[in-house]
């Protein structure tokens, strides 16, 4: 099915072609390694999870590409990460098979009998014969080029799910297309979309019904993200246990950093390092902004320099092969010492996380009123310190918010596969729900005074602060800040910082 380019590089480099060289190419090849196929330990919670999907779609197909390659530039590719709706509902991570679609096919017997909704099929190329050209001369699939790919026998015991090759694709989801609605999660791959598109279209399938249809199954796969399960708990735990050795590492590259004309680079790429080391890599770009440079949310050139005396504001994860992923922010002086401004916005910004997330552990709290207790600290500071034009009440009015001016952003949002977990759940499942057992959540509220911001004193100008956890809903309803560990309170973070920096 695939019409993307397979042969690359033609202009670099000439395979031979006579049958005498394929035939020296395919033989006198010793066994290939058998492990590393064992079974996922995600497979019954995977499992677990598609039930449930299925339950909302029954009688419908549904069709969960893991993505294609993308290039990046000319014949190199992106390094492959799958659709997390394929991650979660497959159990597997890291970058194990581009192209891969998962299939849901409506069960052909009544689920009120108590047969499963759907039967899974997972279909998708497996490695090519010794004997093929592929096995040698193709970049992007072959052997010798991106290592030994599974067989479908392995693919089959590693997600516990029924494999067929992806050519065979196109035939099994024509099979009574014309009785059966699609319903496809349509941004991750273009050429099942289009697959998808031109099957419904000789079907008969009207596409607003269809779109509609796949938006649908679009906020269900978010939903189904909402609350974690054990094993998605287990792997958050780890992702943060991860991310602090690289917020940690990242710390003691400060003094090469002060020494460098890039010294954010040198603090970025030391986070980057350990957590390639540790995981699948990042879960975003990570911001290590010294400076100004913090007052700009999204920070992530990171090419300034970093000055003895400053803050860095650092807002970083490292990704699991699981594609769990921390998302952690600290704030921290780069010479072990809060000056008393420094601390004193600090101090607002930790008063302001720890009210939300009293807040968060009040039985029933809606999750938009985690973001309302944290900006009613922010907002009372900032009037106490006479920055705001009104009263600080008359700020938290709906056509006050003069506060927002120095923290724009959201206090909370979801987290796990995605750094920014469930973005399509509907409103009333999200900012409007109430907190619930195995939801995992960010608390991160910030004070961010620009160089240039002439609305408050130059003392202040230049310093931003950003303080981010980790929160998750327990089963008594109670939250646990699972990134408490890592130094948070003033005294900690200088401690932390001093030790680290010997």
């Amino acid at each position: 099915m695939s019409n993307q380019k397979e042969t690359r590089s033609k202009n670099r480099s000439r395979q031979p072609k006579s049958p005498e060289f394929k035939k020296f190419m395919g033989a006198n090849w010793g066994a290939r390694p058998t492990d590393g196929y064992e079974r996922s330990e995600a497979v019954p919670f995977a499992s677990a999870r598609r039930e449930k999907l299925g339950k909302q779609f029954a009688g419908i197909r549904l069709v969960i590409p893991a993505g294609a390659l993308v290039t990046r530039n000319n014949d190199c590719d992106y390094r492959f990460r799958p659709h997390s709706a394929f991650a979660h509902l497959t159990g597997l991570g890291t970058d194990r098979q581009p192209n891969a679609v998962l299939v849901l096919d409506p069960a052909t017997k009544d689920p009120a009998d108590g047969e499963t909704t759907h039967t899974a099929t997972i279909y998708f190329r497996p490695r090519a014969s010794r004997q093929s050209e592929e096995f040698y001369a193709n970049a992007r699939y072959g052997e010798l080029w991106v290592g030994v790919r599974p067989s479908l026998e392995e693919f089959e015991r590693m997600s516990g799910i029924h494999c067929e090759p992806l050519d065979t694709l196109p035939e099994a989801l024509a099979k009574n297309a014309g009785e059966v609605d699609f319903a496809l999660v349509a941004t991750s791959d273009t050429e099942t979309t289009d697959l998808v598109n031109q099957i419904r279209q000789k079907a008969g399938q009207d596409p607003e019904s269809a779109a509609k249809l796949d938006e649908k199954l679009e906020e269900a796969l978010s939903e189904l993200r909402l609350r974690k399960d054990s094993w998605e708990i287990d792997q958050m735990r780890r992702a943060i246990a991860a991310t602090k050795e690289g917020f940690e590492q990242a710390i003691r590259s400060f003094p090469r950093a002060c020494a460098h004309f890039r010294g954010e680079r040198v603090i970025e790429g030391a986070f980057g390092a350990r957590a390639r080391e540790l995981g699948n890599g990042l879960g975003y770009d990570t911001i290590a902004a010294s400076g100004e440079h913090a007052a700009t949310l999204h920070w992530i050139v990171n090419d300034g320099v970093v000055r003895d005396g400053d803050v860095i504001l650092m807002d970083a994860g490292v990704e699991l092969d699981s594609l769990y992923t921390a998302d952690i922010t600290r704030t921290m002086p780069i010479n072990g010492r809060f000056t008393p401004v420094q601390r004193r916005i600090y101090q607002a910004v930790l008063d302001a996380a720890d009210a939300a997330f009293e807040r968060a552990n009040q039985p029933g709290c809606i999750f938009a009123e985690v973001h309302e207790a944290a900006m009613e600290v922010i907002a009372k500071r900032l009037d106490e310190w006479g920055f705001l034009p009104v009263s600080w009440e008359e700020s938290l009015e709906s056509n006050g918010q003069y506060h927002r001016r120095w923290m724009v952003h959201g206090t909370s949002h979801h987290l796990g596969l995605d750094v920014h977990d469930c973005a399509q759940a509907r409103r009333e499942m999200y900012t409007e729900a109430k907190l619930e057992p195995g939801m995992i959540f960010t608390i991160e509220p910030g004070l961010y005074f620009r160089k240039d911001d002439l609305a408050v004193p130059e003392e202040y100008r230049g310093i931003s602060v950003r303080i981010e956890d980790d929160i998750l809903v327990r089963e008594d309803g109670s939250c646990e800040r699972l990134s408490e560990g890592i130094a948070r309170d003033t005294d900690a973070v200088e401690a932390w910082v001093q030790g680290l920096l010997g």
